[in-house]
């Protein structure tokens, strides 16, 4: 059993002993973990939300510290700057910092948070999400605004990423000797009843251009000439008006969740065969793994860690991003062939099971705690 397995059977288990439960409280990870506040609709939100219901909290002493909330820039900036003084504060007791970042503003807010946990002695743990990255590093940042970029990252003691393709991007930043590939997890249902053939078609995530929303909206008068029952599902919230326009103008074949969450995004992953993800770009989605767990059919962009969750004519069918006439082509495959959908979700769900669950999503983050603690129990 490796050293992460033991420490959770030790943290979980109950001793009679003083000295043993003594030496437990000592023994546990103290973690201070930043990202965007947990009520921000969003992916890396997401994530921290389900090692929260799968009981991170209740294996390490873990404190969350949000760094961004939705709405105006005032608003963002005052929730910026109190994270950051939470933070000061909180530091001193906390062994691991664990940063969760993406690109753009998210970076630059992360890496004040970095360099002063360097500063500090403090282990760090950077956790990349941001599927934007490359565009991020590559053409919109001069040569003084790359080599920032490598000296934060580089003040990791390790490095997460979400997928193999993340691991070879960020290995030609800072080197590979630090990146772990950590994917994104759920928890799997129990058992799923899947009917196929009903035509119902879901997408769960940001509805917007990036999203690959207007392309999406773009197959649907095709896909309703040859089915007419088709019917597509956006759950979300809306960041383009145009775009929300457009789908509400086409109400005879697009409804509108608004977000949705819970039961009410399990009832649409149960009732929906298929799930499309049309994204230009994509660290790695946690709705296509919520999908596969459900047994759906899946139409998604090869693009960012995609395609270390699907695998061609196996687990999903991809498309190129920006591309009507793939996207189109896929839908119109699985719409047409119901049992090519039901053996492509049931092998999903299986990779799902197998590859993606929150268990074994724990056990290797509580090992990377222990490699970058040094190994001192």
């Amino acid at each position: 059993m490796g050293c992460a397995d033991g420490k959770r059977l030790e943290v979980m288990s109950v001793s009679k002993d003083a000295g043993m439960v003594k030496k437990m409280a000592n023994d546990r990870f103290k973690v201070l973990m930043a990202g965007p506040d947990r009520s921000v609709h969003g992916g890396i939100s997401g994530v921290v939300n389900n090692y929260y219901d799968a009981g991170l909290d209740k294996l390490i002493d873990l404190y969350y510290i949000g760094t961004m909330v939705e709405g105006s820039k005032g608003a963002k900036l005052l929730c910026a700057v109190k994270a950051y003084l939470r933070f000061l504060v909180k530091l001193p007791r906390y062994d691991i910092v664990h940063v969760n970042m993406a690109s753009d503003s998210s970076y630059y807010r992360k890496s004040i948070f970095v360099r002063t946990a360097k500063i500090c002695r403090k282990k760090i743990v950077i956790h990349q999400h941001g599927g934007n990255f490359p565009e991020f590093y590559e053409k919109e940042l001069s040569d003084a605004g790359r080599r920032h970029v490598r000296e934060v990252l580089s003040m990791g003691d390790a490095f997460l990423v979400l997928g193999t393709a993340w691991k070879k991007f960020f290995g030609a930043i800072i080197g590979e000797d630090k990146i772990t590939v950590l994917p994104d997890a759920i928890q799997i249902p129990a058992a799923v009843d899947k009917q196929y053939g009903v035509h119902k078609i879901l997408f769960l995530g940001r509805l917007c251009k990036a999203k690959g929303i207007g392309e999406l909206l773009a197959v649907m008068p095709g896909l309703r000439a040859n089915y007419p029952d088709v019917r597509l599902y956006l759950g979300g919230i809306w960041e383009d008006e145009e775009l929300k326009a457009r789908a509400h103008s086409m109400k005879d074949c697009v409804t509108d969740l608004g977000w949705v969450s819970g039961s009410v995004k399990q009832k649409y992953l149960q009732e929906c065969d298929i799930f499309v993800m049309p994204s230009y770009f994509e660290g790695q989605s946690v709705s296509i793994l919520e999908a596969m767990a459900y047994g759906c059919g899946i139409v998604a962009s090869e693009t960012g860690g995609i395609p270390d969750m699907i695998i061609e004519g196996e687990t999903g069918i991809f498309a190129v991003p920006q591309d009507v006439k793939t996207l189109e082509e896929g839908l119109q495959r699985l719409l047409s062939e119901p049992e090519l959908c039901r053996r492509l979700g049931e092998n999903a769900r299986r990779k799902a099971e197998n590859e993606f669950s929150m268990e074994d999503n724990i056990n290797k983050l509580l090992s990377v705690y222990e490699s970058v603690r040094g190994g001192e129990r």
